[in-house]
């Protein structure tokens, strides 16, 4: 009998192609070939899909600032039929079966809900979460609302279009205080945000913000330490071990995460007390069901210097290298990284394909 094959989908057209691409690398290894079959696709910037029967995919893989797709795969395309879902070659016809989708593709088309809905047309079960909870967390002014209707704190802050006019910028600033954060709304790895330390870096920041999203948040800077959850599951979803973020520079910046070896300090798991780990585990997992989230998401907090949690935000493909908090958290907590790879698959298999069913 053969054995399920996993399509695991990487790069993409969002600003996260790259670490998409060393999320990738991991996971491919990791793949339990005694109990799953893997194939890896790479999309490139400009959509197209390519195959990869050798598994080379990557070129420059050691090297963060570097790194791209290999120009050299198949052209394909994902087909649905009577007999099953398979990629077809574009210029042989040639067809390659697949069982499931592992997209690991970080922001735009990739973690936002596009692809989760691709993968629901084609009734196909794919791993994390699906097209709604996708497109809500990858919002982050979505998420905040419907996070704050149930009650749990989220930090202040204003909406800004490019198609509408601006507000008045020392209006914000008196009602939000110096510096201020901005942020594209639907972007992540920290790609497009800014600190502002005054008027001129707030006009500044916000036309960087628009660079990357018609929609920005403006928002007041929340003192606290950062602190990350990694969730897991369906139905009864559990929080890991919490682990903690000590930037080096001015904030956890996208250089901080993926290029500058020395630009922050991750500690896991997070010295916390006993009541203020059970306290963020709890509120993950509220969060994690209140969007309707399954398989994984990352939930980011601040803990004020008071007591009081800040949720910033949830992460519904976070980072996948090796490194990374969310598998480092996992692992703490009992799960290695090759079977927390084989534990959200899984979990893809557990749910229904379509929420139409």
């Amino acid at each position: 009998m053969s054995l399920p094959i996993v399509c695991i989908l990487c790069g993409g057209q969002s600003t996260e192609h790259e670490v998409s691409l060393l999320s990738a690398i991991n996971v491919f290894s990791a793949i339990n070939r005694s109990h799953y079959t893997p194939m890896i696709v790479g999309v490139d910037k400009d959509g197209l899909w390519r195959l990869y029967p050798d598994g080379d995919f990557c070129l420059n893989s050691g090297d963060p600032s570097a790194i791209s797709l290999n120009p050299n795969g198949l052209d394909v395309f994902p087909v649905h039929s009577a007999k099953g879902n398979y990629l077809m070659e574009l210029q042989s016809g040639k067809t390659h079966p697949f069982d499931v989708i592992f997209p690991v593709m970080h922001g735009a088309n990739g973690e936002d809900g596009a692809m989760q809905g691709l993968c629901q047309i084609l009734n196909s079960p794919c791993v994390g979460c699906d097209m709604f909870s996708s497109a809500a967390c990858m919002d982050k002014d979505i998420a905040k609302q419907l996070l704050a209707c149930q009650g749990i704190r989220v930090a202040p802050g204003q909406v800004l279009h490019r198609t509408r006019p601006l507000p008045n910028l020392q209006q914000l600033i008196d009602e939000y205080g110096l510096p201020i954060f901005v942020k594209p709304s639907r972007a992540g790895s920290s790609v497009g945000v800014s600190k502002a330390g005054s008027l001129e870096e707030l006009q500044a920041a916000i036309e960087e913000a628009f660079r990357y999203d018609s929609k920005v948040l403006v928002e007041r800077r929340i003192v606290g330490r950062e602190i990350e959850c990694a969730v897991l599951g369906n139905l009864n979803p559990f929080a890991a071990v919490p682990g903690e973020i000590i930037p080096k520079r001015d904030f956890y910046s996208y250089e901080a995460k993926y290029i500058d070896e020395d630009g922050a300090t991750l500690c896991a798991p997070a010295p916390l007390t006993e009541d203020e780990t059970a306290a963020v585990q709890k509120l993950a997992v509220d969060a994690f069901r209140i969007l309707g989230c399954r398989g994984m998401a990352r939930v980011d907090f601040f803990l004020q210097p008071g007591g009081t949690w800040v949720l910033n935000e949830l992460n519904t493909i976070p980072g996948f290298t090796r490194i990374s908090m969310f598998p480092r958290l996992m692992q703490l907590s009992g799960l290695s990284y090759d079977e927390l790879v084989d534990k959200l698959i899984a979990l893809s298999l557990e749910v229904p394909v379509s929420q139409f069913k």
